[in-house]
């Protein structure tokens, strides 16, 4: 990463998460050897829609590009991850983007389901109140 796409990502995270992802979409697109014209009918959308998508230009919707993330079977952790990120203003770590980024989806998933479930415990287990009366001493 050149320290201008560094910059970039410092100030203008969607621009970077927009590019990221149409690059991601691109490669699985390709992979998978369905074409353009094939992903975009499939989608609803024109071509040349699709290919700014691809391209990463800053006037597509992050929402096309979860469509197309969904229909292709990927990820969606690099579009969402470095949003958290950027929500938290704090600097996306760039080894991060490299590679599928499911299991860190799948992570963070966990981590709040498992705490959301904690909460919900813990708020509907009764506190169970002594006797009136009651000192709390055993015999």
């Amino acid at each position: 990463m050149s320290h201008e796409e560094a910059t970039s990502v410092a100030e203008f995270p969607l621009l970077y998460i927009k590019l990221q992802s149409g690059r991601r979409i691109e490669e699985a697109r390709k992979k998978r050897r369905i074409t353009q014209s094939q992903l975009a009918r499939e989608l609803g959308m024109g071509v040349r829609w699709l290919r700014e998508i691809e391209s990463g230009n800053p006037r597509s919707r992050l929402d096309d590009h979860l469509l197309c993330a969904y229909r292709l079977e990927l990820s969606t952790g690099h579009i969402l991850i470095p949003l958290l990120f950027a929500g938290q203003k704090m600097s996306f770590p760039r080894q991060l983007a490299t590679g599928d980024m499911g299991e860190i989806e799948r992570l963070c998933i966990e981590m709040i389901s498992r705490r959301n479930l904690d909460h919900l415990t813990r708020a509907l287990t009764p506190a169970w109140q002594s006797p009136p009366g009651d000192t709390g001493e055993k015999f």
